[in-house]
């Protein structure tokens, strides 16, 4: 099974339309936990990305700078180059992004 790569791009500042809702870390934490319970044991990395710092690989630092020129709001989830949430992501969206590559969620595994 390929490895999942989910970004997580934020930065330090809430953004100014997400005020209220939890910072880009939190959410990064959030979402890390949740995955690595909803498919456990399998290879899902999680990296994120402040927006703010220089970034070395090209795909990266384009997508930043979108999200910098506010073509995006923060944070942003990213997997194999699909945006999957912005602002406030949602679990049942990426849940089933990783479902169509064929990772397998706890529930589904309990009843195979």
């Amino acid at each position: 099974m390929k490895v999942a790569e989910i970004f997580v791009y934020g930065a330090e500042q809430i953004c100014a339309s997400c005020v209220g809702m939890p910072s880009s870390k939190e959410t990064y934490e959030w979402l890390e936990a949740a995955l690595s319970r909803k498919f456990p044991d399998q290879p899902i990395k999680f990296t994120y990305i402040d927006i703010e710092s220089p970034q070395e690989e090209p795909a990266v630092h384009e997508m930043a700078e979108k999200v910098r020129n506010e073509e995006y709001f923060y944070p942003l989830v990213v997997l194999e180059g699909n945006v999957l949430g912005e602002g406030n992501p949602r679990l049942k969206t990426i849940y089933e992004a990783l479902e169509a590559m064929g990772y397998k969620s706890e529930t589904l595994q309990q009843e195979l």
